[in-house]
């Protein structure tokens, strides 16, 4: 049975998801947890940003062969406080 999630885009179910985005982090080799597969494309591919304003918001990773994708923000990306949300006046 396919895990298809709210848009309609084939998901990882929960726990293989945090597999998935813990290898990441780790900078392991990246296999897919439902399929076995080893064909995971990370999107966007790593780098090393030059700057702040060139880190990414989000990190995909998607099998290339069952097509189950999970997302996450990294590590480095922090979220805006409030006043930057809204505006200092």
């Amino acid at each position: 049975m396919e895990h298809v999630g709210r848009r309609g885009i084939k998901e990882y179910r929960a726990a293989e998801a945090l597999q998935l985005i813990l290898a990441d982090r780790d900078r392991e080799p990246l296999n897919c947890p439902s399929c076995g597969n080893g064909s995971i494309e990370r999107t966007p591919k790593r780098r090393i940003p030059r700057s702040r304003s060139q880190t990414y918001r989000h990190v995909t990773l998607r099998c290339g062969k069952c097509g189950r994708q999970a997302v996450y923000v990294p590590r480095d990306v922090t979220q805006p406080s409030e006043k930057e949300l809204v505006g200092s006046p």
